[in-house]
């Protein structure tokens, strides 16, 4: 769910993408039906994530339970992992 107050802006977004492009895996975020590679911050802006939205995230290779929490600490600041 994103909690963050202002949605997710070009900030968070980029922040999304700079830790998706540090992967050794992917990681990809969906809303409905629309899933886009998180490595993109124009694809995940795309996305028009507001407050209260519910996001899907996924991720494969060695670090995808860290890219996990670390993404959803972007997408819900302050919330507990």
């Amino acid at each position: 769910m994103v909690t963050a107050p202002d949605g997710l802006h070009a900030r968070p977004a980029a922040q999304l993408a700079q830790l998706a492009q540090g992967l050794p895996g992917a990681l990809r975020l969906s809303v409905g039906d629309r899933v886009v590679d998180a490595a993109s911050v124009l694809a995940v802006m795309d996305l028009e994530l507001a407050p209260g939205m519910r996001v899907v995230l996924d991720a494969d290779g060695p670090a995808a339970e860290a890219a996990l929490d670390a993404a959803a600490a972007i997408l819900a600041p302050g919330s507990a992992g």
